[in-house]
């Protein structure tokens, strides 16, 4: 019915099973939604349960369809990260979320000063360690053990963001109670991931609490930048 890697065939299958059955049936035929049914389960297709050390839960898929292809924040609709004369590209800075990470990424490396984070800023640095490709930050994550999950894995409309949010609430509910006894840690951004913590079952986790990175703040989060800089997500030696 849908796809995983085999190592999370069997703890998605029952996730799945979790949901109502009208919104299972509504996933199974409707055409509208995005990701697809082909790729809205894409982040277990290629991270194994064995390698995973985090699960980073953001809000839900980005409202454009060539944007949402499966993988929490990255955005399918970005092919270079740089642009010469603006810093980040048009794409990034297009997609809030993804230029405020990496507008933090670049403050928390020391490229960037905390009072001057301008695309004049960004065209200065040198780009040469970095890499250019939204693929290669999902690759990065995912080197680091990081599966990027949403707390809704489709999006139809704007309106009914917090209807799918309550929709995939069970099937979250389920996948957490099947890997608690993995050492892994949860990464809740934003209010509606932080929502999580009222399954029960999410005190077996340790948690890195922050605000979604829509949000301006997230850039200058000491915080938020010590935890990530250690990724070295940036980085093509990563």
């Amino acid at each position: 019915m849908f796809e995983t890697n085999n190592s999370w065939e069997t703890i998605v299958k029952k996730s799945l099973s979790q949901l109502d059955d009208d919104y299972l049936s509504f996933l199974l035929e409707d055409k509208t939604y995005f990701p697809n049914s082909d790729n809205f389960l894409n982040a277990f297709k290629t991270l194994p349960l064995e390698k995973t050390k985090y699960i980073l839960f953001g809000q839900d898929p980005y409202p454009r369809e060539k944007s949402a292809i499966g993988y929490a924040f990255i955005d399918g609709d970005v092919k270079n990260l740089w642009n010469e004369k603006n810093g980040l590209s048009k794409e990034v800075n297009k997609a809030t979320s993804l230029r405020n990470f990496m507008k933090m990424l670049l403050v928390a490396n020391g490229n960037l000063k905390e009072n001057n984070t301008t695309k004049e800023a960004i065209a200065k640095i040198n780009k040469e360690p970095y890499i250019d490709s939204i693929l290669s930050l999902r690759d990065n994550f995912e080197h680091n053990g990081v599966l990027l999950l949403n707390t809704a894995l489709i999006f139809t409309v704007k309106e009914d963001s917090k209807k799918h949010v309550k929709q995939w609430q069970p099937f979250i509910k389920k996948l957490l109670e099947q890997i608690k006894e993995e050492d892994i840690t949860l990464i809740l951004f934003g209010s509606m991931a932080k929502e999580l913590q009222k399954i029960e079952t999410v005190k077996h986790f340790k948690t890195f609490e922050c605000e979604h990175p829509y949000n301006t703040s997230f850039i200058l989060n000491k915080n938020v930048q010590k935890f990530f800089s250690l990724m070295k997500l940036l980085e093509k030696s990563c």
